[in-house]
């Protein structure tokens, strides 16, 4: 079937547009945060799939750290337990730690490399435990009610180090390496990380070319609901101190700022509800959703 003068124009200039981009960023690595609607609706799931494949056609090396909050919690009520947040962070007792490592080392991580193959990828699921590549150290949050004391909020770490070689010897080949935020301690317990800490921190010691994290906003919203874009760390102080920024949201400024300032070229959050949202901010004029600035 033929296609209209006007919709060959209209494809022939997106394919056009790419181009730059394409040559670009052929060769360098593109850490992607996937989490929110993006993992939960089966179109948007899909749609990632392809994208994510499409950007290693083209010579572009993608790495995949997600989520799975929604999964998490969905087992949590299942066996009777209620998941309760402290900022933006999970409260993570043994128990929730050995559900935490059934639902990201497990079902989702094999799910995401399931959807990566069909759609013509190579996908190798990793936990941050394999080869101990990250490793961890307890987390400690600020006490908002009690000014200077820090809260315990159980097995939920931080990224103490990253070592990049086995990701880097996966996205050297055809392989797209997909990572579970799960880190390993000193004593060889596992801890729960927010998964934008561990996308940034990845980022970080890979040199991405870019961190991308996909939310369920538009990107960075101020009081009024309008996108906030070439945001700076000052500006975002502000946007923190006035609660503009708040919950789940902190995790991800923390590190997108923190990429920013350790080399990463640029970070950008965006809307995963919006399909191929991916391919939007790589390969388009515009872009979309948010970008953070180191200065």
């Amino acid at each position: 079937m033929s296609i209209s003068p006007m919709t060959a124009a209209m494809k022939a200039q997106i394919l056009a547009e790419a181009l730059p981009y394409i040559r670009r960023f052929h060769g360098k690595t593109v850490v992607v945060k996937y989490g929110g609607n993006a993992m939960t609706d089966e179109k948007l799931k899909q749609s990632f799939a392809r994208d994510v494949v499409l950007l290693k056609l083209v010579g572009i090396n993608p790495v995949i750290v997600h989520g799975g909050g929604p999964q998490i919690d969905d087992l949590l009520r299942r066996v009777g337990k209620q998941g309760q947040f402290v900022q933006g962070m999970r409260v993570t007792d043994s128990e929730t730690m050995d559900l935490v490592e059934m639902v990201l080392g497990g079902l989702v991580n094999k799910e995401i490399v399931n959807l990566v193959n069909q759609a013509g990828g190579r996908a190798i699921g990793l936990s941050g435990k394999d080869g101990s590549f990250i490793r961890a150290r307890k987390l400690l949050v600020p006490d908002a009610d009690k000014q200077g004391e820090m809260l315990d909020i159980g097995q939920v770490g931080e990224v103490a180090s990253i070592d990049p070689e086995i990701v880097a010897h996966i996205e050297s080949g055809e392989f797209i390496p997909v990572v579970a935020p799960i880190g390993v301690g000193s004593q060889g317990e596992s801890y729960n990380i927010n998964s934008d800490l561990v996308a940034g921190k990845l980022a970080e010691v890979l040199r991405a070319e870019k961190l991308i994290l996909l939310t369920n906003t538009p990107g960075v919203l101020d009081r009024d609901g309008k996108l906030l874009t070439g945001l700076t760390p000052k500006r975002v102080d502000e946007l923190v101190s006035d609660g503009t920024l708040s919950g789940g949201m902190l995790p991800k400024i923390a590190s997108a700022l923190d990429a920013a300032r350790s080399g990463v070229r640029s970070v950008h959050i965006i809307d995963g509800r919006v399909e191929h949202a991916l391919l939007l901010e790589i390969f388009t004029d515009e872009g979309v959703g948010t970008l953070i600035r180191s200065k």
